[in-house]
């Protein structure tokens, strides 16, 4: 199995909890060093909002979604939670999860001046107790995929683009 110099391989349960599969991963930095414009455009969609949205599972599988903020630092996507949170627990107990990042409309009759928005998805990563603050725990992003759902310059086609560490950037159009 190839997996693209630099990525770490990370054995998950798939949907159906029968049979694990290998995921290739990588940090913020990898995503950056791969597609930096990609990247950039990212970071900036994540940055023009103070508060994202987080869906982790539940201890019976089904889904939640939270608040979070996070930060990119150091080549590194992280984010919190607070002690006793419930995120933190579903991380804890199972580490996938999707990020979006804030959620703006477009204007009517600006729609080609709409951004988009971006989704990071891959596996939370312990690093540690938070020291600052209220404390709880400090996770940083094993990432799977990333992605921009935006429109094109004429504002007639949904655009989404993706990377993953396996195939790099994609980009798709359609009605």
């Amino acid at each position: 199995m190839a997996v693209a110099q630099g990525y770490s391989e990370v054995n998950c349960l798939c949907v159906g909890g029968d049979r694990a599969d290998t995921a290739a991963m990588a940090a913020w930095r990898e995503v950056e060093q791969a597609e930096p414009e990609f990247a950039a455009r990212v970071r900036r969609l994540f940055d023009a909002g103070r508060h994202k949205t987080i869906a982790t599972l539940r201890a019976d599988g089904s889904p939640r979604i939270s608040g979070i903020e996070c930060e990119f630092a150091d080549g590194e996507l992280r984010f919190g939670s607070m002690p006793e949170a419930r995120k933190g627990a579903d991380l804890r107990r199972d580490p996938r999860f999707a990020l979006h990042g804030p959620a703006f409309h477009p204007q009517e009759g600006k729609e080609a001046e709409w951004p988009g928005e971006a989704k990071i998805a891959g596996r939370a990563v312990l690093a540690g107790p938070i020291d600052d603050g209220p404390g709880g725990d400090m996770f940083v992003a094993d990432i799977s995929e990333v992605v921009i759902t935006r429109l094109n310059p004429e504002a007639t086609l949904l655009v989404i683009e993706s990377w993953t560490p396996r195939q790099g950037l994609r980009v798709v159009a359609r009605e």
